[in-house]
């Protein structure tokens, strides 16, 4: 029952600002790593940028410089501020999470891999 939901898309101008936020609930679990992909469409689906729960980020190389992803521990929400967007940058942005589930009984606790449905993300003007 563990999910990630997002929000913060929409429709910006070049050289705007968004911040994308993707919020895990659902259950007792602890979040190993957290990150945003994007799928432009006819094109694969990309890493945006992921972050563990130790802090440690990494980003794609045409992002690095714009975007900064950040997690906040006490409301299980990772965030990507997103600033001088470009139309490039226009795709759905999906959050992903990787989880330890707390709840279920025996070590080590099982980890699970969740998706977000995805907000939609346009740099026009």
């Amino acid at each position: 029952q563990v999910h990630v939901v997002e929000s913060g898309g929409g429709l910006v101008q070049p050289g705007g600002s968004l911040r994308l936020s993707c919020a895990a609930s659902g259950g007792l679990f602890s979040i190993v790593t957290m990150g945003w992909y994007r799928q432009a469409p006819g094109k694969q689906r990309e890493l945006v940028a992921t972050i563990t729960s130790g802090g440690s980020t990494n980003y794609a190389d045409s992002v690095k410089g714009r975007f900064t992803i950040s997690i906040d521990s006490a409301k299980d929400t990772v965030s990507l501020q997103m600033s001088s967007l470009i139309p490039g940058d226009t795709c759905v942005y999906c959050c992903h999470a990787g989880v330890l589930v707390l709840t279920t009984p025996g070590t080590p606790y099982p980890t699970r891999e969740l998706w977000g449905q995805g907000t939609p993300v346009t740099i026009s003007s």
